[in-house]
């Protein structure tokens, strides 16, 4: 049997994993296209935008993935082995400080992007006290923190005059509030524990995709019209530091004002409940349609589940190649370069899986996994002379 052959036969028997790594390998050709597809905002009225769906949408997308396989490498439908438990949360830890690792390294090659894989790093570990939440637990903590927690944070940073440090810049108020993303990631975690390999799941996940959508841009459409006829508020005025000045420090953040933008916000990387709801819904309804359609066009799609199949080989990958041609601190968009990338990106992801299996780096943080993982070697028994 030839390596394709062999490639084609392995690769593509499951239709859960091929599903979901055509959905990674979807969002890793989204978030190049963010980043160098020179996209417009999206319109959904106007055609000529439908491009920009790439914003945003394609690092939820991952997110939620990501936190599917979180649950498949943490027990599948099953949840984690209590026994196991010891070992799983370790090797979390070591994929988590690996990626980490990787990701300071790619905000080293001083692009715009902003890199995600310093969050993800942190979700690895972030996820640990949840491993044996079931379903129902890790839906309703999604659920709350998409729909209380954009109001909640903004609440909070009113009150305390919207405050900055290094912590508060990394996991709340950055380009992927930890807040918001963990709310993907439960949805992930979720799903991954919902016998993702059925038909029945599949279609679910597609239709409550769809369901969450509507609701979540259909708020954003009202924020957009409450908006543009809200009044402007109050407009800031320099206030005495200390508590002489707070009161008129915390009437110009607007408190109410802004948890109601919080809540209607619906922009890419806004972080608010409408965003939450409606690109989280399109993810779900993205997943669920790659489910689907990898039972009925397994071979077709065996090359874009090639490239899912290795994402932070693929992601690093891309900023790599951008750093390269665009060099230190520049930008660099073009809509026929995101086409070529795209398909060079498919390309060396299918040979690489034929003729060597796992991506490069999906190999080194397996092997961080198992390392950290490992149980201490037993001490050699001292002979006495």
């Amino acid at each position: 049997m030839s390596s394709l052959q062999r490639w084609v036969r392995e690769f593509g028997r499951p239709p859960r994993i091929l599903g979901l790594d055509v959905a990674r390998g979807l969002a890793i050709i989204g978030m190049a296209g963010a980043h160098i597809g020179d996209a417009p905002d999206l319109v959904w009225s106007d055609p000529e935008t439908w491009a920009g769906i790439v914003h945003g949408r394609s690092s939820i997308l991952f997110a939620v993935l990501a936190g599917v396989s979180v649950a498949l490498m943490t027990g599948r439908s099953a949840g984690p082995d209590p026994q196991r438990l010891p070992s799983i949360r370790l090797g979390l830890v070591g994929r988590g400080a690996v990626v980490f690792v990787i990701g300071i390294l790619l905000e080293y090659l001083n692009t715009p992007i902003a890199v995600i894989l310093t969050l993800y790093g942190l979700i690895y570990v972030a996820v640990i006290p949840f491993l044996r939440w079931r379903p129902w637990q890790l839906l309703t903590a999604a659920g709350g923190l998409a729909l209380l927690g954009p109001a909640l944070l903004a609440l909070v940073n009113a009150l305390t005059l919207h405050p900055f440090g290094a912590g508060i810049g990394f996991v709340i108020s950055g380009s992927y509030p930890i807040t918001v993303w963990m709310a993907f990631v439960f949805a992930g975690m979720a799903l991954g524990r919902l016998h993702v390999d059925t038909i029945r799941t599949a279609a679910l996940t597609l239709f409550t995709g769809i369901g969450l959508a509507i609701i979540g841009y259909g708020l954003g459409a009202v924020g957009v019209a409450w908006g543009a006829a809200a009044d402007p508020g109050i407009p800031y005025q320099e206030a005495a530091p200390g508590w002489d000045g707070y009161p008129e420090s915390l009437i110009a953040t607007d408190p109410i004002g802004s948890m109601i933008r919080a809540v209607l916000a619906v922009d890419a990387h806004s972080g608010g409940t409408a965003e939450i709801l409606g690109s989280g819904g399109f993810a779900l309804a993205v997943i669920g349609a790659c489910l689907l359609a990898s039972r009925a066009f397994r071979v077709p799609l065996l090359p874009l589940g090639a490239l899912g199949s290795m994402p932070l080989s693929a992601y690093s990958a891309h900023i790599l190649v951008i750093a390269l041609i665009s060099g230190p601190g520049a930008f660099y968009t073009d809509g026929l370069f995101w086409v070529i990338l795209s398909l060079g990106l498919i390309l060396v992801a299918t040979v690489w899986s034929v003729f060597a299996g796992q991506g490069p780096l999906e190999r080194l943080t397996a092997r961080a996994a198992r390392a950290m993982a490992a149980p201490p070697s037993a001490a050699r028994p001292r002979l006495d002379a």
